[in-house]
């Protein structure tokens, strides 16, 4: 088969099960009490009852049985006849083999493997998979071992997706972080996924992150610029909140006529304010009896 020629699943045509089950158990019963009815059973028909055991073990060995969402592939003298999808008790060519194919939903873990982000950062990831078998024409002769393809298939998938995005979000990026945008990266696997699995006639059903930290040698470091970049986005934030407050209580005194200030002690009572309003500790207030500007 060329390399580029993909199988495709086809219907099996099969008999019922039961009624050839029957059919033989008669044509048994038939010949035996001829057997019996007959004193001295001619030679043509010993032949007949001694070549139709064989022939009713053949037949029988047509019968199988389809379980709910279960599958039996059949191939017959190294050629591809078809699939029985639908779950009862069936009749096919005895001379065919076939192979059962789990149509069920898998679920499989990704061990966890270290690789390096976007920049550079060694990292520890795994994902989870949800996948189903949707043609088994494709499953069983398109690959040599579909789940064994399907466990390196996702490796490789999380390794690109690793190295194609930050761990954490940053500036020197536009492109979804692993650790923030969960949404985004998930998805990005799960088509990943879907374009590596198609070959084999998989359907990704779900794929998404299980698993995400930084390498055991780099992880107190980054906890320290994560700690870092908390204690400035908190610090920023407090800050605009002060100046804020100082611009409404300037406005408020300037409005109300409560006190007249000239440039000197509006500086002195802003820096004031965001000392108080800034600062680690509660403020220690200092009386001053005295003029400013003595």
């Amino acid at each position: 088969m060329n390399a580029t020629t993909r199988s495709r699943e086809v219907a099996l045509s099969t008999a019922p099960g039961a009624l050839i089950l029957l059919l033989c158990i008669a044509g048994i019963i038939g010949l035996v009490l001829g057997a019996i009815a007959l004193s001295e059973p001619s030679p043509a028909y010993i032949i007949l009852l001694v070549l139709s055991i064989p022939a009713v073990i053949l037949t029988l060995r047509g019968l199988f049985v389809v379980n709910p969402n279960d599958a039996k592939v059949f191939v017959l003298v190294g050629k591809y006849r078809g699939t029985v999808r639908r779950a009862g008790f069936h009749w096919a060519n005895p001379f065919a083999s076939r192979q059962r194919v789990s149509l069920k939903a898998n679920n499989i873990a990704s061990s966890t493997i270290k690789v390096n982000d976007l920049d550079g950062n060694p990292i520890e990831i795994g994902a989870v998979v949800v996948w189903q078998v949707r043609d088994t024409a494709q499953a069983m002769f398109d690959v040599e071992d579909y789940r064994n393809y399907v466990d390196v298939q996702i490796e490789t998938a999380v390794r690109r997706l690793a190295s194609a995005h930050p761990y954490d979000d940053t500036n020197a990026h536009e492109i979804p972080s692993l650790r923030g945008d969960n949404d985004d990266v998930n998805q990005e696997l799960q088509e990943e996924l879907q374009k590596r699995l198609d070959r084999a006639g998989i359907n990704v059903i779900e794929a998404r992150l299980s698993h995400l930290a930084y390498a055991a040698e780099i992880a107190s470091a980054m906890l320290q610029r994560q700690q870092a970049s908390a204690i400035i986005a908190a610090r920023k934030l407090i800050v605009e909140g002060a100046v804020s407050m100082v611009e409404e209580a300037l406005s408020s005194l300037s409005e109300k006529n409560i006190v007249q200030l000239d440039d000197e002690r509006r500086a002195t009572l802003v820096g004031n304010l965001l000392v108080v309003l800034c600062g680690n500790t509660d403020a220690q207030p200092v009386i001053n009896t005295g003029s400013l500007y003595n």
